[in-house]
């Protein structure tokens, strides 16, 4: 059985701001990224979803804001763009016509994925303390429980 949950947040303006700026480095990650996937390509280098996984160490190294989010959240940025990559390569094998993966704009990336760790739900007082933003106030919006 999987239970899953979805909450309706309301950050004061501290958290709302502090979202905005993990949603912003994560963007400019996913961005950096595509372009150098795209970049290692044309060179004829195949770049590995490994390999731009260690490229964030160097990135973090090169730009301090990227400390300012955690990292499994970077990390899931890097797998959100080899998911995209996949699933673009299996509509190409299905015989359909592709273009390539757009850059995300503000209005087009708008997801932090807290998958293992890096988060706490306190449902007692109704918060959510994510790691390097800080704690949210929430509501529960939708309870729903599936099998598998």
């Amino acid at each position: 059985m999987i239970v899953s949950y979805k909450y309706r947040a309301y950050p004061d303006a501290t958290g709302e701001a502090r979202l905005h700026e993990a949603l912003d480095t994560c963007r400019w990650l996913y961005n950096k990224l595509l372009e150098e996937c795209t970049t290692a390509r044309e060179a004829g280098v195949a770049p590995t979803m490994r390999g731009m996984q260690a490229r964030i160490v160097t990135l973090k190294e090169e730009n301090p804001f990227l400390k300012d989010v955690y990292s499994k959240v970077l990390q899931m940025v890097n797998y959100t763009l080899w998911s995209n990559l996949r699933a673009l390569s299996q509509t190409k094998k299905k015989g359909r016509k592709i273009g390539k993966l757009r850059f995300k704009s503000a209005t087009r990336y708008r997801t932090l994925n807290y998958n293992q760790s890096g988060f706490k739900i306190d449902r007692e007082h109704s918060t959510i303390t994510f790691s390097k933003i800080g704690t949210i106030p929430f509501t529960v919006a939708i309870d729903r429980t599936r099998e598998r």
